[in-house]
């Protein structure tokens, strides 16, 4: 009994394998994502009431309903977006199938005519092509016909428990900000809060995608401002 305990506990661990690289980027991204969305809808949600009237308890009410409802869109929409590439790539996977068992040879010539395509000669672009397919012509034929590694699967549930814990908490810094400075500096220090926060989202977001820091910085600020800016003139024009 003991024998048989600890091979089924050697084989659950074999199981449980350890999260790949692009499967961590990916709930990274989702993260910096989410908090940036949640830094930025609630930002402007509130600065916009801000600018329509000076009662706390309705600014207050209007944050903490953008940040429901930011939550609940951002989990459902990584889970939606993620779970239609893994079904698009599942489809792509089952036609490379299909096409290695009827046209392996047509599949080799793909990628000799890919390669060749680049620059490679003839003769070089054919072994290649034949020495790839001749290994594991499935994981091969996806890679160069369709661009993806099939052995990377991507957590559609990940995501969104990423963003559902990322947006709320991206989210509670304008709406702290917003209610607890003093009514005549809390715009201008919710604007000046936010900045800040979109500029580190900003450099980490693009620090994940090996983006231009500076620019993507700048450019996640400069949107955030505007939104900031067109919510609370639209405020201002329904004061009373």
């Amino acid at each position: 009994m003991k024998r048989g305990k600890h091979m089924e506990s050697t084989a659950t661990k074999k199981e449980k394998k350890p999260a790949s690289l692009a499967q961590r980027i990916n709930i990274m991204r989702a993260s910096v994502m989410g908090a940036n969305d949640g830094i930025l809808s609630v930002a402007g949600i509130v600065i916009g009431v801000a600018g329509a009237t000076n009662n706390s308890h309705a600014i207050f009410l209007a944050g903490i309903a953008g940040m429901l409802a930011g939550t609940i869109s951002m989990a459902m929409g990584e889970w939606v977006s993620v779970s239609t590439q893994r079904d698009s790539e599942k489809r792509a996977i089952q036609r490379e199938s299909q096409a290695v068992d009827e046209r392996l040879a047509g599949e080799i010539n793909f990628i000799k005519q890919k390669y060749m395509a680049q620059g490679i000669s003839d003769e070089l672009s054919e072994k290649a092509a034949e020495e790839m397919m001749s290994d594991d012509p499935l994981y091969s034929g996806v890679r160069e016909r369709y661009g993806f590694d099939p052995k990377v699967k991507t957590s559609a549930i990940g995501a969104a428990m990423a963003s559902m814990i990322s947006f709320p908490t991206g989210s509670i810094l304008p709406l702290v900000a917003i209610t607890m400075f003093p009514a005549k500096i809390r715009v201008i220090a919710t604007i000046i809060s936010v900045v800040l926060a979109l500029s580190v989202t900003g450099y980490t977001a693009a620090m994940l995608g090996n983006a231009n820091r500076g620019k993507a910085t700048l450019r996640n600020v400069i949107s955030g401002v505007l939104t900031m800016l067109v919510t609370y003139a639209i405020g201002l024009m329904f004061a009373h």
